[in-house]
């Protein structure tokens, strides 16, 4: 039932070149292994010293010694000084993997590469059109770059409270309409895949985008294992885009909060590379991490040669979906996404799992799951539960289908039936006005009010429920009452967290004096 398009799955496309020799090597994390192999005696940070030794016998007691000896500063000969480094090849080899023009590696994870997006658009100009549904980071982004915001709006499927992605058709219009206020586009920020596995028609996102003279950035942190097997969709750096957001740690088996950048080949890449380049130098840490850089050369060379791995994956996930699609209690979300015109394609590895037919919240089984099985998935809406398969793993998916069935029959489902039925989920809201730009609401006189009180004051903050992070208020936007109640069942619902809240009951809210 997966939908096709022009980013639907070509099974006829080559693979990345597996086959080079290169893909196959891992220069950087080969230079760490050298380098500790020398028994060198370190006179300088980190602290640790590379041992086990004094103060650190702890710390080598719960990792383990290697990764001490490991973690080296940067700066070093023979890993990553001079522009035949190490690093420099790892890079190389990446960007050739995911066919960018230049990649870099990040250690702030998707949320780094995300203001880095952010702050190298404001170098092409202020404006910039961003799909509504963007993660909270790129919106901590535009309010760092002092960037002007215009939105598209996601399909929603309003049964669900879920946000899709954006067609073509809805680019042109949005990016027509910002021109005819006399602020054009002067970058287009997307999201593809979303957290339901939804993929955009990045292809036809970039020639829209290019016509109006404008970058295509796309929030690809969901897909960074897109391209390297013939059921998973196209790597949109090959599709077109000019900047990609690459969360590798996501699903792409690097360490939590290794992340990647890539820059493509089209015709704003001469202009987008110093601005990347020099935003990179302003976020990233001046300590990064040795650890995390290797585990991004590694997760590089797992994805560009694990083809067979990755496809045992899929099957995995196809295993679930068939089970669900069995059990007359669950079903499948993305069945139903030939719906939206939008969605051209569908990650296999996401299982998005539809229990509104059990007449419980994909919350309360979420915390079931984890209370009772020591079942932990990817997040929950009040009528779905969503479902990972890491790249090249192959997880017990029927224990987890078994666990699913036996909370449904279970007796404290009864009981919660009927305090679900009493109670609801709020819909996911539409967003406020924009009344202000992001950065001057943010650094404007503000104060604290109930939150019965700030509905119709403009928010100073952004909140964003968790997962899956996507900002349901930003600074300068109306607080409507909609956006409070929803936001407080998020507070109050099982592992709910909303970003940015004053309190965790979301009870107060920053305003702006300027009302």
């Amino acid at each position: 039932m997966v939908p096709t398009g022009s980013s639907a799955i070509d099974r006829s496309r080559p693979l990345p070149p597996a086959a080079d020799v290169g893909q196959w090597e891992t220069p950087y994390a080969d230079a760490l292994e050298r380098h500790a192999a020398r028994g060198p005696l370190a006179l300088m940070v980190p602290g640790h010293g590379g041992d086990e030794l004094g103060l650190s016998a702890r710390l080598a007691e719960f990792f383990g010694p290697r990764p001490l000896a490991l973690d080296v500063p940067m700066l070093i000969d023979d890993i990553d000084l001079g522009e035949d480094s190490p690093l420099s090849r790892s890079l190389q080899l990446a960007a050739e993997a995911w066919g960018a023009r230049r990649t870099w590696f990040l250690t702030g994870g998707a949320s780094q590469a995300n203001r880095i997006a952010a702050l190298a658009a404001r170098g092409l100009g202020v404006n910039i059109l961003s799909q509504r549904s963007a993660h909270s980071s790129f919106s901590d982004g535009v309010l760092w770059a002092g960037l002007a915001p215009s939105f598209v709006l996601p399909s929603i499927d309003a049964d669900h409270g879920v946000a899709h992605g954006v067609s073509p058709a809805a680019l042109d219009d949005a990016l027509t309409a910002a021109a005819g206020t006399g602020c054009p586009a002067n970058a287009v920020y997307i999201v593809s895949p979303s957290y339901f596995g939804a993929v955009a028609d990045v292809a036809g996102l970039a020639r829209v985008a290019h016509a109006h003279g404008a970058p295509l950035i796309v929030d690809g942190a969901w897909g960074p294992h897109f391209g390297f097997h013939h059921d998973l969709p196209e790597s949109p750096a090959r599709l077109g885009a000019d900047l990609v957001v690459s969360s590798t740690h996501k699903m792409g088996g690097s360490l939590t909060q290794s992340a990647m950048l890539h820059l493509g080949h089209g015709p704003f890449a001469d202009a987008l590379e110093p601005l990347v380049e020099r935003a990179v130098s302003i976020t990233a840490s001046t300590s990064t991490s040795a650890l995390l850089l290797a585990s991004l050369d590694i997760a590089r060379h797992s994805l560009a040669t694990g083809a067979e791995l990755i496809g045992r994956s899929i099957a995995v996930a196809d295993a679930l979906r068939d089970a669900l699609r069995g059990d007359p209690r669950f079903g499948v979300l993305s069945d139903g996404f030939d719906a939206f015109d939008d969605i051209v394609a569908v990650d296999p590895l996401r299982v998005a799992i539809d229990v509104s037919n059990t007449g419980l919240s994909g919350h309360w089984f979420r915390q079931r799951l984890v209370d009772v099985d020591g079942i932990f998935f990817e997040m929950s809406t009040a009528t779905s539960l969503v479902a990972l398969i890491g790249a090249g793993k192959t997880p017990d998916v029927a224990r987890a289908h078994r666990a699913l069935a036996a909370a449904a029959d279970s007796e404290e489902a009864r009981s919660e039936r009927s305090q679900a039925a009493a109670h609801g989920f709020p819909a996911l809201p539409a967003a406020g006005a924009l009344r202000l730009l992001p950065r001057d609401a943010f650094f404007a006189d503000t104060e604290l009010m109930p939150a019965a009180d700030a509905v119709g004051r403009t928010s100073a903050d952004t909140l964003a429920a968790y997962p899956p992070g996507i900002p349901n208020l930003i600074p300068g936007e109306e607080i409507t009452a909609q956006t409070v109640a929803f936001l407080q069942a998020v507070a109050a619902s099982p592992s709910g967290y909303v970003r940015g809240a004053v309190d965790p009951r979301v009870e107060r809210f920053r305003v702006t004096r300027l009302d």
